[in-house]
């Protein structure tokens, strides 16, 4: 009997200690919901946690593609869903009438507003190609997101830089810039992730760039 009595106390203190748990929980998702979107957030994700996450996203990619260029362009297509959406929040918060539509424009917005508000940060470098007019690289000295990331040597040609190319060009897209955006790692002295993001834009981008310069 006392055996039973006991069962129940437990299966009671067990209970009362779920409702706490869930009460916790949904203050917690309240207070998640109550934010101020137009504002940045003061409680930032940590890397290390960041980290976590991205890894795992990149070994369920790895699971489901069967070589180096799909697995690129998995995590490319994840990037360009964070990218439009990071678009209409940058947008919000800087409360602009209009999006940029012009090349040069874009990718500064780009390399200021939209690389702060991911990685909390400017992107250390724009460029402009030597080798071709419609080429345009974005340099991050120090990606976050690869700062834990390992690759193996028999994949020593993937870059995980590849999601950061799909929210560029996920953006691009919505400032009616479309373009080719690849991920590449060029280390540098003390620079080991080093990672180029090299912009391609299409030819009716650049036509129209040609006519807005000329006033036809």
């Amino acid at each position: 009997m006392a055996s039973q009595s006991q069962a129940q106390a437990q299966a009671q203190m067990h209970a009362q200690n779920l409702m706490k748990l869930d009460n916790k929980t949904s203050k917690r998702s309240n207070m998640l919901l109550e934010q101020n979107v137009s504002r940045p957030r003061r409680d930032r994700v940590g890397l290390g946690a960041f980290a976590f996450m991205f890894a795992e996203i990149i070994r369920y990619s790895q699971n489901r593609v069967l070589g180096i260029q799909d697995l690129e362009a998995k995590l490319s297509e994840i990037g360009q869903r964070v990218g439009v959406r990071m678009f209409e929040l940058a947008m919000w918060r800087e409360k602009t009438v209009h999006r940029e539509t012009r090349v040069l424009q874009t990718l500064v917005f780009i390399n200021t507003v939209v690389w702060r508000a991911l990685f909390d940060k400017q992107a250390d470098s724009l460029e402009r190609s030597t080798e071709s007019d419609d080429e345009y690289m974005i340099t991050d000295n120090e990606p976050a997101i690869l700062k834990y990331i390992s690759v193996p040597k028999e994949m020593s040609s993937f870059s995980p830089g590849a999601f950061i190319s799909g929210v560029v060009e996920a953006i691009a897209r919505c400032c009616q810039c479309p373009a080719r955006v690849t991920s590449h790692v060029v280390p540098a002295d003390g620079l080991p992730l080093r990672t180029v993001i090299l912009l391609k834009f299409d030819k009716e981008v650049m036509d129209r760039e040609k006519r807005l310069e000329t006033g036809k």
